[in-house]
Formats: structure tokens, C-alpha cells, sequence
């Protein structure tokens, strides 16, 4: 099954890194009132940079609360 995992997260790095090399055009950004302009690669590769950590460090933190529930007397 882990191999399976592994394929899974390569396939899908793998499409976001072909995503990311065939749009390379600049967009705008606005947030709470700040705009810059970037490459809508980069964006792209820190959008899944960012998702990648919080789902593992909210996957951490379940397994952890679940692990520590069951240690109760």
C-alpha cells in the first residue's frame, strides 16, 4: 500500500510541476490591499508548498490527538 501512496504523490507532483512550467504569465495578486505582480508558476508552487505543510502538520495533529485519547484510563 505504500507503494501506492508513493505513486500517487508522484503522479500529482508530477502534473503540478507540468501545470507550472506551461503557465508562466504574469498575474496580479491583490490581497487585503496589497497587489504584486509574480508569475503564475510561482504562485502555483507556493499555493502547493503552503497546502502541502498545513495538510501534513493537520494530519500530525490528529494522529497525535488520537493516539492521546486512546491512552486514557
Amino acid at each position: 500500500m505504500r507503494w501506492l501512496y508513493l505513486a500517487v504523490i508522484i503522479v500529482f507532483a508530477a502534473a503540478t510541476l507540468l501545470f507550472i512550467l506551461q503557465n508562466g504569465d504574469l498575474v496580479t495578486v491583490s490581497f487585503l490591499g496589497l497587489s504584486f505582480r509574480a508569475p503564475f508558476a510561482i504562485l502555483i508552487a507556493i499555493a502547493y508548498v503552503l497546502g502541502a505543510a498545513t495538510g501534513g502538520s493537520l494530519f500530525a495533529l490528529l494522529r497525535r490527538s488520537y493516539q492521546g485519547s486512546r491512552r486514557l484510563p
